[in-house]
């Protein structure tokens, strides 16, 4: 999901084009004649850039994200990429196909892999991704960007992939991953063409403007309210929290942080009926205190491989999470559904630990 040639199109100047205006002047009947030629010749001039090269404006046109062709190529090199790096538990074999949440999550994996297993996962088996549906929006200016839903060899479940890029001489980059239930993948608008159409981030007419959402999450996981339908996400990670504050010998403390801004731009398309499917990241803490005379063990490999300091007395473990929700339309905002329903429906999160840290 990763390389497009979208929003700047650019076209060759024809070989015999400076040719013709200049034979033009040549010929000329008169000093007027040359001064059109010559003025013809700087507005040309203007047009260039320094390669020679006719720029169409995809900061200001709508243009598609990627061609099919070039959506499938960008999986193909993000697959690639990613089965060699998971394989080797080595960074840098992916690090150019993944951006974001996604680059942190798999990021800390193959680091603490690394220090548990460096000569590779000899038993790792290569994730396969089929039945590709890819998604493209229309847009102006960067980023640009497009969703892969595809079937795997690791369930029944549906892969969301969201592929990234900045500009127009960079790589496509997958920056959320998300699992979703197959029946609850939504319908997108799409226009005749088949492309879909994005959210801005301070679209009105949804129940938690995109922009916000990272915000509203964190908020929501510190303090509730009801922006946020019931479920595990939400509710019910809530109540596990207020059950593990407080343990014998043990206390947990719990802080929710928002990401946004480049490769954590929350991204969104329109559904079918008003809706839209955003794609959000966070960050999450948990520190676990022990009281006095309590000793804090940690078995688990991956933390052991990410840790800085010693846990005696505390220790506090980072995630980074992307999700993909779905944001319902407002009340009397158009489509097909009833309008705020229960609130922001998480359909899949997709969490990783990427720092420990002893004290």
């Amino acid at each position: 999901m990763t390389r497009d040639r979208g929003p700047r199109r650019l076209r060759r100047l024809e070989p015999n084009a400076g040719r013709g205006a200049e034979r033009s002047t040549r010929r000329g009947a008169g000093p007027g004649t040359r001064r059109s030629a010559l003025l013809a010749a700087s507005v040309t001039a203007l047009s260039l850039t320094a390669s020679g090269c006719v720029v169409v404006h995809g900061e200001r046109e709508v243009l598609p994200a990627a061609t099919k062709g070039e959506a499938a190529k960008a999986m193909t090199s993000f697959l690639t990429a990613y089965n060699k790096a998971q394989r080797a538990n080595d960074r840098a074999l992916d690090a150019g196909r993944v951006a974001g949440a996604l680059a942190d999550i798999d990021g800390a994996k193959l680091r603490a892999g690394h220090k548990t297993a460096p000569d590779g996962n000899s038993s790792y088996k290569a994730l396969e991704l089929t039945d590709t549906t890819y998604t493209i929006p229309k847009k102006a200016g960067w980023p640009r960007w497009f969703v892969a839903d595809s079937a795997s060899n690791r369930g029944s479940s549906r892969w969301l992939l969201v592929f990234t890029r900045a500009g127009a001489d960079d790589a496509w980059r997958v920056s959320y991953l998300t699992v979703v239930a197959a029946d609850d993948v939504p319908v997108f608008k799409k226009d005749d063409n088949g492309f879909a159409e994005p959210v801005a981030a301070g679209d009105p007419a949804l129940a938690v403007t995109p922009g916000r959402l990272a915000t509203a999450y964190a908020d929501y996981l510190q303090d509730g309210g009801d922006g946020f339908a019931p479920g595990a996400f939400t509710s019910a990670l809530r109540d596990t929290r207020k059950k593990n504050a407080t343990r014998p010998g043990l206390a947990r403390q719990y802080r929710d942080e928002a990401l946004s801004g480049g490769a954590y731009t929350p991204l969104g398309l329109r559904t079918k009926d008003g809706s839209a499917l955003v794609f959000f990241a966070t960050r999450h803490y948990e520190k676990q205190t022990a009281a006095k005379g309590v000793r804090l063990t940690v078995t688990d490999p991956a933390i052991k491989a990410l840790m800085n300091g010693e846990p005696q007395q505390s220790l506090t473990l980072a995630y980074v999470s992307n999700q993909a929700v779905l944001d319902p339309a407002r009340s009397g905002h158009g489509g097909d559904g009833d309008g705020d329903r229960d609130g922001v429906a998480f359909l899949g999160r997709v969490a990783g630990l990427t720092g420990a840290k002893g004290e």
